[in-house]
C-alpha cells in the first residue's frame, strides 16, 4: 500500500468530512479550533453493531436517556436504532476517517441482532430495557468477538468499491493506539496502569487492545480500497494528564494531535 506521505493529505479541498471513530478523532478538531459545519461524527458504535439489526422487541423511550449530555445520548440512540449507517450515506462525505478506540467495548448479542455495551448505555440505565437485559455479552477479547468484526470491516469495505454507497468518499484510517505512558506539561513522563477500566467493573489490558488494535489496522490497510494512513510516532504517543476529558490512555498530549493534524493536511 502507498504511504500516506505520497498521497495529498486528505483533508485537503474537502468538503464534508465524517468520521466513524471515537472523540480521539473528534478532538482533532477541538484542539485545532477549526469549523465542524460540514463534520459528521459517529461514535460509540462498534462495527458489528453499525450493520446489525436492532434486537427484536427493542422500543427506545422517546425522551432524552438519562444521565447523559445531548452529544453522548445522541450516540447512543444512534446505536441502539441503527440510524448510523443511513446517517453515514445520506450525508456523503468527501472523506470518512476511521478509528478503532471505541471497539474496546462489549457487545450485546442476541434477539437477531447487536449493539454496543458501551459506557453511555450503561450509564443511561436502558441497559435493563427489554429484550437487551436478557441479551449474551462478548467480551472484545473473547473468540467470538473478531467472528462478527471481520464480516463487518468487509462490509465497510464493500462500501468503497466502484458503485458503492461511498465509492465517492477518500477513506482514511486513524491508526490510534492506547498510549503506556503520561507526560506532564513539565515533560515528566510516567508509566500508566497496565490495565484500563473501560466500564464500570470491566477492566482491559493496554497490551492486548494494542495488539487487537494492530490486527484490525492491519485488516482495514488489506481489504478498504484507497485507504490512507496516519499514525502518531511513538515518541508522541503520551497520555495528558490535564486532558479536557481526563486522564486516560487515548486522552493524548497537545502534540499528538498537532501531529495527526498535520497529516491530515488540515488548515
Amino acid at each position: 500500500m502507498t504511504g500516506p506521505s505520497r498521497l495529498a493529505p486528505p483533508l485537503s479541498g474537502a468538503g464534508r468530512v465524517a468520521i466513524l471513530g471515537s472523540c480521539v478523532t473528534r478532538d482533532l478538531w477541538r484542539m485545532a479550533g477549526a469549523p465542524t459545519d460540514d463534520l459528521l461524527y459517529i461514535s460509540r458504535t462498534r462495527l458489528p453493531s453499525l450493520f446489525a439489526r436492532a434486537p427484536e422487541g427493542l422500543v427506545l423511550p422517546e425522551g432524552p436517556p438519562p444521565g447523559l449530555r445531548p452529544n453522548p445520548a445522541k450516540a447512543l440512540r444512534t446505536d441502539l436504532s441503527k440510524t448510523g449507517l443511513d446517517a453515514l450515506v445520506r450525508f456523503r462525505p468527501d472523506v470518512i476517517i476511521l478509528d478503532f478506540i471505541d471497539e474496546r467495548f462489549d457487545l450485546l448479542v442476541g434477539a437477531g441482532g447487536v449493539v454496543t455495551a458501551s459506557w453511555e448505555l450503561e450509564t443511561s440505565g436502558w441497559d435493563a430495557l427489554p429484550p437487551l437485559r436478557t441479551l449474551r455479552r462478548l467480551g472484545p477479547l473473547a473468540d467470538g468477538d473478531a467472528a462478527l468484526w471481520t464480516p463487518a470491516l468487509a462490509a465497510l469495505a464493500a462500501l468503497f468499491t466502484p458503485g458503492g454507497a461511498l465509492s465517492g468518499a477518500r477513506p482514511v484510517l486513524h491508526a490510534a493506539t492506547w498510549a503506556g505512558a503520561l507526560r506532564t506539561a513539565s515533560g515528566q513522563v510516567q508509566d500508566l496502569d497496565p490495565d484500563l477500566e473501560i466500564t464500570p467493573g470491566r477492566r482491559g489490558s493496554r497490551a492486548a487492545h494494542n495488539a487487537r488494535l494492530a490486527r484490525m489496522h492491519a485488516l482495514a490497510r488489506a481489504v478498504i480500497p484507497g485507504l490512507e494512513v496516519v499514525k502518531a510516532p511513538d515518541s508522541l504517543i503520551f497520555s495528558d494528564p490535564d486532558h479536557v476529558w481526563g486522564l486516560s490512555p487515548f486522552h493524548y498530549v497537545g502534540d499528538y494531535y498537532a501531529e495527526i493534524w498535520r497529516q491530515l493536511g488540515g488548515s
